[in-house]
């Protein structure tokens, strides 16, 4: 169903496929998916890619990092991109030269090229800026949360599912008599083909905007000059709700990126986990991205239309608490059936934060959504990079005084305590990192919005029922 005044859909309906408005959900969601899974796709094969590189634990670290050094800059610049091209074209090219470096890993010799590899990589990250733009000008304010967190949410689900699909694939080449120790290379050629065909299917298959793609508008004249278009972006590097945004999606996101990413070792170190029942277990709270961004976008669309876009940012300051307080708590536990409580708690809350922050983006400057997405979207990686940074360095140090004081008692005595020194050590980093979320959580409530801004989104949602 759409508004009276507008094409933007006002309703989520999941069943519909044939509208551009849902086709567009649809194709964008998937298209998220597939970049988060090849873009993470290496991470259940990095014990294989260890040994047939021969990385070094420092290496290994770099390599996380790198991956998510890389989308900053790309998630700074296809915002802007999408404002001047539109989002069917940026995801196209994304897609189809994203796809290069994913292919090319499967072909790596030595851990340079690896490293350079998971940079590049690192770019397709940047898809999530191009689905947020598309769901914001196909869907209305009053259902615009819902769609962005939903869609963001079910694209993330990829950075989760690679740790079964993976698998599955590597299962699947093996049984045509490929080694066990090499499947890995063919699994991300795979992953690659797959991003560079979606790519074909975005060009084809959706528009920019429920009117038509921005060639289309412009020729018509109902796009905005250049030149606007240049006032309007330097107006958003000036407001300081981008900027407080940017650091929120960092300590959501960034904090869900780095956490998934070391919980595997943590849980085995703090807990004595196996490592299948371990790595599963993530997969589990990484599935909750299914329904648990999309309550944050849902619950961002009922305090902002009963209370306003005041209500909109009370409820992600409540909620980025919320998170900040349960990875704290859950930093302190000893014990594997409270941790996973307190993780399930942090799991829904971190993704509900997520969905609460797109439900507020929209509304700071309609003109500029595009380049407002990309900067709270690279904020993300910029709080992945910092979190991994202080985790590395804390149990780097850690584990060099254990290995200096037990180096004298043997190799097991030496591996027992570089154990108990990163679970140690991480530990504290979550409980900092919990601290910084609370501090997120505060400054979030200075977002302020004009009392006009207020009267033109209730004007709107009134008009969308």
């Amino acid at each position: 169903m759409k508004s009276k005044t507008s094409n933007k859909a006002t309703k989520l309906n999941l069943r519909d496929f044939k509208s551009i408005q849902m086709r567009t959900f649809w194709i964008t969601s998937l298209a998220f998916f597939l970049c988060f899974f090849a873009w993470f796709g290496i991470v259940p094969f990095m014990p294989d890619v260890v040994k047939d590189l021969g990385l070094t634990p420092s290496q290994k670290w770099n390599s996380i990092i790198l991956a998510v050094s890389g989308t900053v800059f790309a998630r700074l610049l296809i915002g802007k991109l999408c404002d001047k091209y539109g989002p069917r074209l940026c995801y196209t090219y994304l897609l189809v030269l994203g796809a290069i470096p994913v292919i090319l890993l499967g072909f790596v010799q030595t851990p340079l090229q690896f490293l350079v590899c998971r940079l590049f990589i690192g770019f397709i990250g940047a898809s999530f800026v191009i689905t947020q733009f598309h769901t914001s000008i196909m869907f209305a304010p009053n259902i615009v949360g819902t769609a962005n967190a939903t869609s963001a949410g079910w694209g993330n689900l990829g950075g989760g599912a690679n740790r079964l699909g993976m698998p599955l694939i590597a299962a699947a080449v093996i049984s045509f008599g490929v080694a066990d120790e090499i499947a890995w290379r063919y699994c991300m050629v795979i992953a690659g083909v797959l991003c560079f065909l979606m790519g074909l299917a975005y060009y084809f298959f959706t528009k920019d905007t429920p009117e038509g793609n921005f060639s289309e508008l412009k020729e018509r004249g109902e796009m905005p000059l250049f030149k606007k278009d240049e006032a309007s972006f330097a107006s958003v590097l000036k407001d300081y709700r981008v900027w407080i945004l940017f650091f929120v999606y960092a300590a959501c996101f960034g904090i869900e990126l780095t956490v998934y990413g070391t919980m595997d070792d943590y849980l085995q170190n703090r807990f004595g986990l196996e490592r299948s029942f371990a790595g599963n277990l993530v997969l589990s709270f990484a599935l909750m991205n299914i329904f648990a961004r999309t309550l944050g976008g849902y619950f961002g669309d009922k305090f902002g239309n009963t209370r306003g876009l005041r209500g909109r940012v009370v409820f992600l300051a409540v909620i980025l608490a919320a998170e900040g307080l349960m990875l704290s708590f859950f930093s302190m536990t000893t014990s594997i059936a409270v941790g996973i409580l307190f993780l399930i708690a942090f799991s829904l809350t971190v993704q509900m934060a997520e969905g609460a922050t797109f439900s507020v983006v929209p509304f700071v400057n309609k003109k500029a959504i595009g380049s407002i997405s990309g900067i709270v979207g690279a904020g993300g990686n910029v709080g992945a990079f910092f979190a991994a940074l202080l985790l590395k360095s804390k149990s780097a140090v850690a584990e060099s005084a254990a290995i200096s004081s037990t180096s004298s008692l043997g190799e097991e005595a030496v591996k027992a305590a570089q154990t108990v020194a990163s679970a140690s050590a991480v530990s504290a980093g979550y409980f900092v990192i919990g601290g910084c979320i609370l501090i997120a959580a505060l400054l979030s409530l200075t977002i302020k919005f004009a009392s006009s801004e207020e009267t033109v989104s209730a004007k709107l949602q009134v008009a969308d029922k």
